[in-house]
């Protein structure tokens, strides 16, 4: 009796178990979806060779190309000062910015020039006595030519017996006297050439000495010798200076100069030289003629647009052992022609700038993006089937941007621009954009 709740228990859940278990065997199996393939949308470039024009860069600080420092060469109180004279503007050549006191030396001058008055006076009389006494000269000796003459006729007489021997001596006295001054006026023209050698002497030195007068009152005045921009004014009005003493400061504004440290394995590709070794391409680099063929550019540091055509005017020859660097300088031909700030500023000294040198255009290279070359030198390739490839490429060289592959890619190649990660060779690239 007690059996009968327990078998009708029972019943159901067999029952039940039988449904599900047929149920189950009936189910097909579930649906086994098949793997997506992995693949990227990727810009690529075809690879093609181009004539590349080699660049190096440097940095440095403008500097003007002529500097001029007026110090006092002569002592004395400012008594006028340009109103222009000062710092930071500009100045015409010729134009007078300081004037010294010039009294002490306007009487100096005075002086010397009545002194050389004096010795050109005495000059004149020395020549005037000279002629005189030549003149003297020859009336004396034609006077002794007579007293010659009366001396032996009245030797003759005395001889003779009919002229007394007083007579004789008479005739003998006037006649050394008359000779005694031709010796005297011989004398004293023999002395004119070193008197005339002394005053001309004595003229010269006064003639200096003239010279140095009109000099230090030319120096009273302060005059720019080009055109320049002041930078330095040390003096004021009324400020008494001695000589030696700085007045005025002033940069040249014709040219301005920017000395780079370039690295010097960059001299050989700029020469054109690319087997030359970094001494054979800054030898080449002297040279006046080779030179010439370089471009040179400066720019603002911070400020781009801001440019100015330069040209190279010396390369220096003491190589820093550290950085490999050789400083090279270029110039920059009026920097402050088109100024018109903010838009375009003048090139001034002090501001820090870049120097770029391009070579003449070589041979066809193959020249990529530089971040197309990844780490180890290797670069992404979208083969003809569309999938990555990775292949080991030489880079010769890197310049503004681009990577020169001297070895790894042939023209035709499809380099992929953007980074994968991960980069599984032999997937499946989607090219979205595509340039030469």
């Amino acid at each position: 009796m007690r059996l009968k709740p327990f078998i009708g228990f029972l019943v159901p859940v067999a029952l039940g178990v039988v449904l599900t278990a047929g149920l189950v065997s009936r189910a097909e199996p579930p649906a086994r979806n098949a793997m997506a393939e992995r693949s990227a949308a990727v810009r690529t470039m075809m690879v093609a060779e181009r004539p590349v024009r080699p660049m190096a860069r440097g940095y440095g600080a403008v500097t003007p190309s002529r500097t001029w420092a007026a110090v006092a060469e002569v002592a004395g109180s400012v008594v006028w000062r340009s109103p222009e004279l000062e710092t930071g503007t500009l100045i015409r050549a010729g134009q007078v910015v300081l004037r010294l006191d010039p009294t002490a030396y306007e009487l100096a001058l005075a002086q010397a020039e009545a002194d050389r008055a004096v010795l050109r006076a005495d000059l004149a009389q020395l020549e005037a006595e000279a002629t005189n006494t030549g003149r003297l000269l020859e009336i004396e000796r034609r006077r002794l030519r007579l007293a010659e003459a009366e001396f032996r006729r009245v030797r003759a007489l005395v001889d003779q017996g009919t002229a007394p021997e007083a007579q004789a001596d008479a005739q003998e006295r006037a006649m050394l006297q008359i000779e005694r001054g031709v010796q005297e006026l011989t004398n004293a023209l023999d002395l004119i050439p070193s008197r005339r050698a002394r005053l001309t002497a004595q003229i010269a030195r006064a003639d200096a000495v003239l010279a140095r007068a009109r000099r230090d009152l030319e120096k009273t005045e302060i005059t720019v010798p080009f055109d320049l921009r002041v930078a330095e004014v040390a003096v004021e009005q009324d400020q008494f200076v001695a000589v030696g003493q700085p007045l005025v400061r002033g940069d040249g504004i014709a040219a301005a100069e920017v000395t780079a440290r370039i690295p010097l394995d960059s001299f050989p590709r700029l020469m054109g030289r690319a087997r030359a070794d970094g001494a054979e391409g800054l030898a080449l680099l002297e040279r006046a003629d080779l030179r010439a063929d370089i471009a040179a550019e400066v720019r603002l540091v911070g400020a781009s647009g801001q440019t100015w055509a330069a040209r190279l005017v010396r390369v220096g020859n003491a190589l820093d052992p550290r950085t490999r660097t050789v400083p090279v300088t270029v110039e920059v031909a009026d920097p402050y022609a088109g100024a018109n700030p903010p838009d375009r500023l003048a090139l001034v000294p002090n501001m820090y700038v870049e120097v770029v040198l391009t070579g003449p255009e070589g041979a066809p290279q193959i020249a990529i993006p530089d971040p197309a070359v990844q780490a180890g030198g290797i670069v992404h390739l979208r083969d003809a089937e569309g999938r990555l490839a990775l292949r080991a490429v030489t880079v010769a060289f890197r310049q503004d941007g681009q990577a020169i592959v001297s070895d790894g890619l042939a023209p035709g190649d499809e380099v992929v621009l953007d980074d994968l990660v991960p980069a599984i060779p032999g997937m499946r690239l989607i090219a979205v954009e595509a340039g030469q």
